[in-house]
């Protein structure tokens, strides 16, 4: 059991500690962005945001005018976070606030009318007392008819139907860090914890391999709706893009719109 602990603490954190090849990567995924901006601009803050990494969304926010609260465990991305805060103006720099703590367990004796978890963070939940632990969380800190907002990419059968005894390649690219590597990947799919582990491997030009695990729990819209419910949400859509579009065959990602029941 120590093992596999080992190997999905190493699956939810590595991914996370080079937050220049982090930025790299996903420096043209816009599309979440404008649609977080909208929906907090909309609700008037301050958002509680569950995974903050290093600012990807919160930054645009707070250069809206929205204020925001985070949380995330890794430090090297809380530490880049506050590196690029020091570059705003200090109106923004006001709006943003974090914390280094655990989506499942964490307590800021306040509530939001909005709490956000974007861009797969809730796929780091790969247990279902993880995600009842994170869903009491969202429920603490979310004022009696406030909204909750997630996305999380949908499960992609080709992936998980590959097989863990080969490598898969892709294009080599020019990373930020360790210059122009040769990139392949490996994927391993568990079936009886829904995990899909992916093994990234960087080989540079010298011909030495940096190997960075990721382990993603997959959730399909169903199960993730069940969750909700039984944690007391209501769940007002599921959109299958970020410009609110249906879910359907051809969707990627599920965005989740749900809301904490208003006491009597």
């Amino acid at each position: 059991m120590a093992r596999i602990d080992r190997e999905l603490e190493a699956g939810s954190r590595a991914h996370y500690t080079d937050a220049s090849y982090y930025t790299h990567t996903y420096r043209t995924r816009i599309e979440d962005v404008a649609r977080y901006v909208e929906l907090a601009c909309k609700s008037g803050g301050p958002v509680l945001e569950l995974g903050i990494g290093n600012g990807r969304i919160a930054l645009p926010l707070a250069r809206h005018g929205v204020s925001v609260v985070g949380v995330d465990h890794s430090t090297e991305m809380l530490a880049d976070l506050r590196r690029r805060l020091r570059a705003e103006p200090r109106e923004v720099r006001e709006r943003v606030a974090f914390v280094r703590g655990d989506i499942r367990k964490v307590s800021l004796g306040r509530k939001f009318p909005l709490v956000i978890c974007p861009f797969n963070t809730a796929l780091h939940l790969y247990t279902r007392s993880d995600v009842r632990g994170f869903l009491r969380v969202v429920t603490n800190h979310l004022m009696p008819g406030g909204t909750f907002i997630c996305d999380l990419s949908l499960p992609v059968p080709r992936d998980l139907a590959r097989s863990a005894q080969r490598k898969y390649g892709a294009p080599p690219f020019n990373h930020p860090t360790l210059g122009r590597v040769k990139y392949e990947e490996i994927f391993d799919y568990d079936r009886v914890r829904q995990i899909l582990f992916i093994s990234m491997f960087f080989t540079d030009k010298s011909g030495e391999t940096v190997m960075t695990p990721l382990a993603h729990r997959q959730f399909y819209p169903e199960e993730w709706q069940v969750f909700l419910e039984e944690a007391g949400f209501r769940v007002v859509t599921i959109e299958g893009d970020f410009q609110g579009g249906p879910l359907t065959q051809e969707s990627d990602v599920m965005v989740v719109h749900a809301r904490r029941a208003r006491k009597a």
